[in-house]
């Protein structure tokens, strides 16, 4: 077992605190956490801290939020190890190879699949049914260095990106551990890149339902991008925000009408119809709520007929 190490973290979302959390938990000692500089959020813009520094102020740790960590050279010398986590900005060369006993990164996937930055969301999104966490040695690349340790774990039938990226921090930090724990007797293995596949950063348009695609396909969207960017669909321009819905059939159907049926509310996709169960309106007082508690106030929106807007 490797003795107490002297560590820096790297990480900036919420993905980031329960790893921060068992390392500052655990023998090893954390010298420095790194996140990025507050940003703005909210309605208002204000400038906010990201999850790791809130964690790290609250426990006592020296925090560092520089515009580019390469000015954090010196001090990130002095650590046996830097541990990454959804960090968010791109680690130079030099900082790669400044501690001593290298760069880990925690990553939410079994690479070399869904290297990127939204591998959890992608990963719903094209129906995988299984998926984990990987311990990586950072090299230049983007996710493409040697893997200490690949974690797999199924994905729930109804798990959303959001529960599921919670459920890969845990078990990230697990692994983490006990890679710190066996250092010494880890050898990284090459990942084939005849594997890989490709989890580029979310957009606004990854949110956008097209209506034209199936059921299935859409209930996947909705599920990925829930608790976060949610999908949404646009009434005459006016957004909806659909947080839950599953794909039914259907043999009869027009992408984007909506319809009542004896199950619920349901929207005509390219193949099957999507039944509306959790939505978001950006009228009233903007929160989610029930496809039927939303046609009970806004009967305009939720009725047999309403077209809804095909992207």
């Amino acid at each position: 077992m490797s003795a107490a190490l002297d560590l820096g973290f790297a990480g900036t979302p919420d993905f980031a605190v329960p790893i921060l959390r068992a390392l500052h938990e655990s023998p090893h000692h954390v010298a420095a956490v790194f996140t990025q500089p507050d940003r703005p959020a909210g309605r208002r813009r204000r400038l906010t801290p990201s999850p790791t520094r809130r964690f790290a102020e609250a426990h006592g740790l020296p925090v560092h939020t520089p515009e580019r960590i390469g000015a954090e050279l010196p001090r990130i010398r002095t650590l046996d190890v830097l541990v990454v986590a959804a960090y968010g900005l791109i680690l130079p060369a030099a900082v790669l190879d400044a501690p001593a006993r290298g760069c880990l990164n925690v990553h939410a996937s079994l690479l070399p699949r869904w290297r990127g930055a939204a591998p959890v969301e992608r990963a719903i999104m094209a129906g995988d049914t299984t998926t984990g966490v990987s311990i990586m040695r950072i090299d230049t690349g983007l996710d493409t260095g040697p893997v200490l340790a690949r974690r797999a774990t199924p994905i729930g039938a109804d798990e959303t990106g959001a529960a599921l990226t919670e459920r890969l921090a845990d078990l990230g930090a697990r692994e983490m551990l006990d890679c710190l724990a066996r250092l010494d007797e880890l050898e990284p293995t090459p990942q084939d890149p005849a594997g890989a596949t490709q989890a580029p950063k979310l957009t606004a348009r990854d949110a956008v339902i097209d209506w034209t695609r199936p059921a299935a396909d859409i209930a996947l969207q909705v599920r990925a991008l829930s608790g976060r960017r949610s999908a949404f669909a646009t009434l005459d321009g006016e957004r909806i925000g659909i947080l839950a819905g599953r794909a039914t059939e259907a043999t009869e159907c027009t992408p984007g009408r909506l319809e009542r049926t004896a199950a619920g509310f349901a929207v005509g996709c390219g193949a099957g119809a999507l039944l509306l169960e959790t939505v978001q309106l950006a009228r009233g007082k903007g929160r989610p709520v029930s496809a039927q508690a939303a046609a009970n106030g806004f009967p305009e929106l939720f009725a047999t007929g309403v077209q809804l807007d095909v992207s």
